[in-house]
């Protein structure tokens, strides 16, 4: 099956061969570019932005990944402006990851638009699909948060540390647990006369 016909069926959501040769290339080259940015920390921010360029779908204005960033390929992400990643950052991109403006991320976070064959033998032999992940604008997701396939995530939320969100949330709001719950909604009062 040629490249574009695989990543087609990738992003219809239907099963496809994760072992199939054409992916192992893809995800080796994404180590090594996700190689190069890494060590590229200490150059300037223009040198830094080109690589993750090559790297994602597309990439807006004043992208920061502290190290280790990882991702499966890159050729699914999409991040707005402003966008900042704490430590240890993981993406992998089966499916669209889509990411609004203002977005940041604490340590330790990971989106995961994959998932294998419930059965085993399927499994064994690569069987997997993808769901897209997308994050609205002006959203904090804390530390050590893992955000399952086929989520949505509402402009201005906040996701809190150490949450496993496995299904939609909705904009303005304070989220956690495992699985991630609505907590409450952000309000006014939130506000503390900051800006």
């Amino acid at each position: 099956m040629n490249f574009d016909k695989l990543k087609q069926q990738m992003l219809l959501g239907e099963m496809y061969n994760d072992l199939d040769s054409q992916l192992v290339e893809a995800r080796k080259q994404a180590v090594l570019m996700t190689n190069a940015y890494n060590q590229s920390y200490e150059k300037s921010a223009t040198e830094r932005e080109a690589i993750l360029q090559k790297l994602f779908h597309k990439v807006g204005k004043n992208p920061y990944f502290e190290p280790n960033f990882r991702c499966e390929f890159g050729f699914n992400i999409t991040i707005g402006d402003n966008f900042y990643a704490n430590f240890d950052c993981i993406m992998l991109d089966g499916a669209p990851i889509t990411i609004g403006n203002h977005v940041l991320f604490g340590p330790r976070v990971g989106i995961y638009t994959a998932n294998h064959a419930i059965d085993a033998t399927e499994r064994r032999y690569g069987a997997c699909y993808a769901k897209p992940v997308s994050i609205g604008n002006d959203v904090w997701i804390g530390a050590g948060v893992h955000i399952n396939q086929g989520v949505q995530i509402g402009d201005g939320t906040i996701i809190g540390s150490g949450s496993v969100v496995t299904k939609d949330i909705p904009a303005n709001v304070v989220a956690a647990g495992n699985p991630c719950k609505v907590l409450r909604p952000i309000t006014e009062a939130d506000k503390t006369n900051y800006k």
